[in-house]
């Protein structure tokens, strides 16, 4: 038997108490749209910080991780790590307007923003492709990954293993439609400190076996080369598939610091944010607290989270060396089962399953405020209501029916995910060169739905050109996507028509942005855009110097780690400094 019978208990004990939270919170969720799907606009910056952090926590980072460490060691997680550059630039740049706006989901934001039918039309759009569509196949990947955890650490077939996660999807849906964006944040809560305090005990745990001995141990049991931070530069090419410290030509190197941060679109990471990270923002008490939480979750993203994931990757290597790099993310899941007592299990088990619970259940209610608000409400109903307590009812009660919608088709995508996994990669490579007009339909007037729609559509022939009749290697392709989609925007941008005056006129009163307005800019608006680039820039150093010093700590580089505490200290001051003179603190 893996579990013992207080394992049984503590898991058992968890899906009772998030349950509960359902029922709890159900009656506040039931009053409006905005409730169900912001909370009340009522979250404060940690609540909802904390709630970004547990969302990005999926079941499967930590084997992903696992499996970057055991083909590149730790300098693999600059493929992830190097978003923090477009993290940071939501945080200082967009969190406060994401708030201003004063919307219930980011798809509204179209047709306040832009005009006509082409506005409509996107909105419409999206609504089914990221909500329905998109939506499902990230809940199918979360699914598949749980599903892979639950066959190692259980022995169990692959069908036994999908009722499994099936039944905790089910669960998922209980508490996220009955208590909606509330109950989801205050999960999440609990499931961030839940999953991290496993993470850390399973990495103290792993580390004091007799097989790593330590930290000393663990450096004298593996190469040098596991231990670097940082990535090698290579003369030519990208040679993200050989085994050793992760190489990148100089090419790839300036595409992830120049170019992809701000031109790439990924769920999660979209610059100037977007999903559920603009949904947190969008609920918090006020712009100060949209900052404040948005800030807090490219901390505590970058800085805390990946180190307790990395000591057991690295010491899966010494316990389990037969292990190829294809299975090496199992080596998480194995050192798990096999070095964790009686209760300690069960709260790791707990802590995976806190990590799919809060993705599955922001997914779910992210997209069924796509269909509530920017389909249903906005498109399909049409009839006028009696009193606005039955009209917020019936948005409330589809949005339920929504929820329970996506989770269906999230279950049938789940058992056909190898078959649309790979279309499903290749809309998301798409996205090359989408990310600008992202940012720009904040900070320049002349952006419009056309430019909008041409930056969605644009990559897919670049990619096709750049992959199939050029036949371009990395970053090449990746580049030549960019350009080719750049220079399609900005061609349409200039040769249609300009959203309407009184739309633009209206979108700048209400968020009062930054940036080339022309004449909406009235002289008495100072613009902050001096002291929030060198925020977003001092930020980015503080962060990155922090999770070097923490590395640097646990691996004893004491010299270094001193080094990287003044930097981050000194980066600190300035952006608390500068931070003063933006409006964040204007409330």
């Amino acid at each position: 038997m893996v579990l013992a019978s207080i394992d049984w208990i503590i898991i058992l004990s968890y899906l009772v108490f998030v349950v509960a939270i359902g029922f709890i919170y159900k009656n506040q969720a039931s009053k409006s749209l905005t409730d169900f799907f912001l909370g009340g606009r009522k979250l404060p910056w940690h609540i909802a910080g904390i709630s970004m952090v547990a969302t990005t926590f999926a079941a499967d980072t930590p084997l992903w991780v696992t499996e970057k460490i055991a083909q590149h060691g730790i300098s693999g997680n600059w493929l992830w790590w190097n978003m923090l550059i477009g993290g940071m630039l939501t945080t200082f740049f967009f969190a406060k307007l994401w708030r201003r706006a004063n919307i219930i989901t980011e798809l509204e934001l179209i047709e306040i923003r832009y005009s006509g039918k082409a506005a409509s039309f996107l909105r419409g759009f999206k609504s089914i492709y990221m909500g329905i569509f998109l939506n499902a196949i990230i809940i199918g990947w979360v699914n598949v990954a749980l599903i892979a955890i639950v066959k190692v650490f259980f022995n169990l077939a692959n069908q036994e293993a999908l009722y499994v996660v099936f039944i905790a999807m089910f669960i998922v849906g209980i508490y996220s439609t009955l208590s909606g964006l509330k109950g989801v944040v205050v999960t999440d809560f609990f499931q961030f400190f839940i999953a991290m305090a496993g993470c850390i005990i399973l990495a103290i745990l792993v580390l004091q076996t007799e097989q790593v001995g330590g930290i000393d141990g663990l450096k004298a049991k593996l190469p040098e080369w596991r231990f670097n931070f940082f990535p090698t530069l290579s003369g030519n090419s990208t040679t993200e598939d050989a085994i050793g410290t992760y190489s990148l030509s100089v090419a790839a190197f300036l595409s992830f610091g120049l170019v992809q941060w701000w031109a790439s679109w990924y769920p999660g990471a979209e610059p100037g944010g977007g999903g559920y990270i603009a949904q947190r923002m969008m609920s918090t008490k006020n712009e100060k607290h949209a900052v404040y939480a948005t800030l807090f979750f490219q901390i505590a993203h970058y800085c805390l989270r990946p180190w307790p994931w990395i000591i057991v990757g690295l010491c899966a290597l010494v316990l389990y060396p037969d292990l190829s790099i294809a299975e090496s993310g199992q080596g998480f899941v194995m050192a798990m089962k096999d070095y964790l007592p009686a209760g300690v299990k069960g709260l790791l088990l707990v802590a995976f399953l806190s990590a799919y619970m809060s993705t599955i259940s922001t997914q779910l209610n992210w997209g069924a405020s796509y269909l509530t608000n920017d389909l249903y409400k906005r498109f399909i109903r049409k009839k006028p209501y009696q009193s606005e307590v039955k009209e917020q009812k019936d948005y409330v009660s589809k949005a339920r029916l929504f929820t329970i919608l996506i989770m269906l088709i999230a279950m049938i995508v789940t058992m056909n995910i190898n078959s649309i996994d790979q279309a499903a990669r290749f809309l998301i490579e798409c996205g090359a060169g989408l990310g600008m007009v992202l940012i720009l339909r904040w900070y320049w007037w002349r952006i419009n739905a056309w430019s909008e729609i041409t930056a969605h559509l644009a990559p897919f022939l670049g990619y096709i050109l750049a992959n199939y009749i050029l036949e371009l290697s990395y970053p090449y392709n990746f580049l030549f996507t960019v350009l080719f989609s750049t220079l399609s925007w900005i061609v349409v941008t200039f040769t249609t028509k300009p959203t309407e005056m009184k739309t633009l006129e209206e979108f700048y009163r209400r968020v009062k942005p930054d940036g080339w307005w022309g004449l909406f800019r009235k002289k008495e608006n100072k613009s902050n855009l001096m002291p929030l680039i060198i925020c977003w820039l001092s930020s980015i150093v503080m962060v990155y110097s922090c999770l070097f010093m923490i590395g640097d700590l646990i691996f004893k580089n004491i010299q270094e780690a001193i080094i990287e505490l003044s930097i981050t200290l000194f980066a600190f001051l300035i952006l608390r400094k500068m931070m003063k003179k933006t409006q964040i603190f204007d409330i």
